[in-house]
């Protein structure tokens, strides 16, 4: 039995591509006292990946010649642990890899998936994705009634969930996403009450359209250009949100600073950033409020699927081309 892996080969200089990863396989490896040996059935694919094999942000850069980190599921083949048993499904930084040796109470430490839950939610609205979008908006934007929510990369995994949460909160949502049938999904799907297609619209313009008293919240997954328009139409005492900025992970050098920051000071605007892993000390409290939205029909999750552990770098650059519908996932064996 071998294991096939993805080993970090060089730091990526702009869009990442094939040359930036090794393909190698090695023997299963053994678990030792106290570790379960798991073998990976789905990885998740998230643009923090990007930064993670860059360099040291919020986690120590993936080293040259590792394992490609990625948020993975599994089902547990082997266990010299008491607290897990063959067969029982765990979830934990486990990588671009057919199986891991994992130790709980490390950075890779595994948990128990949900119970009764299919594993493609598991991995996305009852997953770190909607925890993200659960304490972002709640917890950093405390979004209020009849206010007016702004999301950047709407379509994408956690912008489609921050939308409906604004809407489940009371409030206006109005989601930015890139191409007409993205458009469409978070209006007709995830019930937005406006979307703009900053392909082929002008998003400043449109956003003094469906903002005539300014944004309230700005939940930013994109950077770049739409953070600028997004601060130029702030509301006073707004709140942006700061999770992602997609547009920037592949930039060769370092961008100028938005142009309108100054508005944040005429508006008395709070900006801030946030990283999920602080909250999941909470984890239990999004899981409970989002598990009853989706019982209840009101919030919808919507997952894109591709298959194989050889696809695995070209399924993370999808994420950078705007290909992936919904939270992008990676099947790379069969399980239950």
């Amino acid at each position: 039995m071998k294991n096939r892996q993805w080993l970090l080969a060089r730091r990526p200089q702009g869009m990442i591509s094939a040359d930036d990863f090794t393909w190698t396989e090695t023997p299963v490896p053994v678990p030792a006292e106290g570790e379960v040996l798991v073998r990976n059935l789905w990885l998740s694919c998230d643009p923090t990946q990007r930064g993670w094999i860059a360099g040291d942000t919020y986690l120590p850069a993936v080293k040259i010649g590792e394992v490609i980190r990625s948020f993975a599921v599994g089902k547990v083949v082997e266990s010299r642990n008491p607290k897990f048993k063959p067969g029982q499904l765990v979830q934990g930084l486990f990588g671009w890899q057919d199986y891991a040796c994992v130790k709980p109470e490390t950075q890779s430490s595994p948990s128990p998936v949900l119970e009764g839950v299919p594993i493609e939610t598991a991995m996305s609205a009852l997953g770190p994705t909607g925890i993200t979008a659960y304490f972002g908006l709640l917890e950093i934007g405390k979004p209020k009634p009849g206010e007016t929510v702004v999301v950047s990369g709407a379509a994408g995994a956690t912008g489609s969930v921050v939308g409906q949460i604004a809407k489940i909160q009371g409030c206006r949502a109005i989601g930015i996403a890139g191409g007409a049938e993205k458009c469409r999904f978070i209006v007709d799907e995830c019930g937005f009450d406006a979307a703009i297609d900053y392909k082929s619209e002008d998003v400043g313009k449109r956003l003094r359209e469906l903002c005539p008293k300014g944004i309230d919240v700005f939940f930013d997954n994109v950077g770049g250009e739409i953070l600028d328009a997004a601060l130029a139409r702030l509301a006073l005492r707004g709140r942006v949100v700061l999770c992602g900025a997609i547009a920037r992970y592949n930039d060769k050098a370092q961008a100028p600073g938005p142009k309108n920051y100054l508005n944040l000071l005429v508006q008395r605007g709070r900006m801030e950033g946030f990283i999920v892993l602080d909250f999941m000390p909470r984890a239990r409290e999004a899981l409970a409020a989002l598990s009853g939205w989706l019982k209840e029909g009101r919030l919808k999750d919507r997952v894109d699927v591709q298959h194989g552990l050889e696809n695995a770098p070209t399924t993370l650059a999808r994420l950078f081309k705007g290909e992936n519908r919904g939270k992008q996932l990676l099947q790379i064996a069969e399980g239950p």
